[in-house]
């Protein structure tokens, strides 16, 4: 029986951390995989933890940095906007891979990189931004909401969208093998990314 090769990043820490960023820059480019929807963390308002999906958009490992978007009239913003600690979750079943991501999030919402990321952003996804009573707004019934077309969601939804850029300060991956799992942490320090293998 022929056994799948290791990756090449099997027991290369320095390939492990290129491979971290590749995943998440090929799932926000081509969404797709596990890594296109992580999972957000944020401390909320009573100091508890609040969880939800979001879109990843943008991976730069060159800055170290993640983005994605959100309504600011969310509990997210106003989260972030309090407490700019956050972390981020992924799993990829197929890769069987694992990361995290732990930093600071800045809410931009009337600066180039919002104006750059609403730009380009689709047409049907300005629609949600757009919606009538903004997010998290209790309703009468489950369809008591409205949303514009998608003309008027671009006049009307820009002044509720908000480009969240995330400076990542620690970073994990885990790669499952049944031959041995693999477990990589770094963080970023002054001299740069310092990293090494953790037990799975």
């Amino acid at each position: 029986m022929t056994r799948t090769p290791l990756p090449a990043f099997y027991d290369d820490l320095d390939a492990a951390f290129a491979e971290l960023w590749r995943l998440l820059a090929d799932g926000a480019a081509h969404g797709r995989g596990g890594f296109h929807l992580p999972t957000l963390a944020t401390v909320g308002a009573d100091g508890g933890p609040r969880l939800r999906t979001v879109v990843l958009r943008a991976a730069d490992p060159a800055e170290g940095t993640l983005r994605f978007h959100c309504d600011r009239r969310s509990d997210k913003a106003s989260e972030i906007l309090a407490d700019p600690a956050c972390a981020l979750a992924a799993y990829d079943a197929a890769a069987k891979i694992q990361i995290r991501v732990e930093g600071r999030a800045a809410l931009h919402t009337d600066d180039a990189l919002a104006e750059a990321a609403w730009t380009g952003s689709r047409a049907m996804s300005r629609v949600c931004y757009g919606a009538q009573p903004g997010p998290g707004t209790a309703l009468p019934a489950g369809g008591a909401y409205s949303l514009p077309d998608e003309t008027a969601a671009a006049t009307l939804g820009r002044p509720h969208f908000a480009a969240v850029l995330v400076r990542a300060e620690r970073l994990d991956l885990l790669y499952l093998d049944r031959r041995g799992h693999r477990r990589a942490a770094w963080h970023r320090s002054d001299a740069g990314w310092q990293g090494g293998w953790r037990a799975p």
